[in-house]
């Protein structure tokens, strides 16, 4: 098993989850004359600013610096001396058909099999 960054909101109701049952053990053991409501909001919202603070020390400490600039993409290389046109026109012809250009240098000749489309 590969460790993996903590998660905080599991960890948060994992802590909630083990404080009330803490009460609720404690509460078994020893008899507390406490309105249980109030202190228990009171409790919480205390835990829950603890985390909330922590969380944010925590961010502070790890903040990354600035994004770096994005490169400008560089114009594609021509191989060889070619300029743009020569090369654009080389593509062109590679992209033809050959049998579309066979047909047009040999009008005369037909083909004994059904062109593919």
């Amino acid at each position: 098993m590969r460790p993996h960054r903590t998660d905080g909101v599991s960890l948060s109701f994992g802590i909630l989850f083990l404080l009330v049952v803490a009460w609720w053990a404690v509460s078994r053991v020893m008899t507390l004359h406490l309105p249980a409501v109030g202190w228990l909001v009171a409790g919480g919202l205390i835990v829950f600013g603890v985390i909330g603070l922590l969380g944010a020390l925590r961010s502070a400490r790890s903040a990354p610096g600035p994004a770096p600039a994005p490169e400008q993409p560089a114009e594609p290389e021509l191989p060889g001396d070619l300029t743009a046109e020569v090369h654009a026109s080389i593509v062109r012809e590679l992209l033809d058909d050959p049998a579309d250009r066979f047909s047009q240098e040999h009008p005369g000749l037909t083909t004994d099999q059904p062109r593919k489309e």
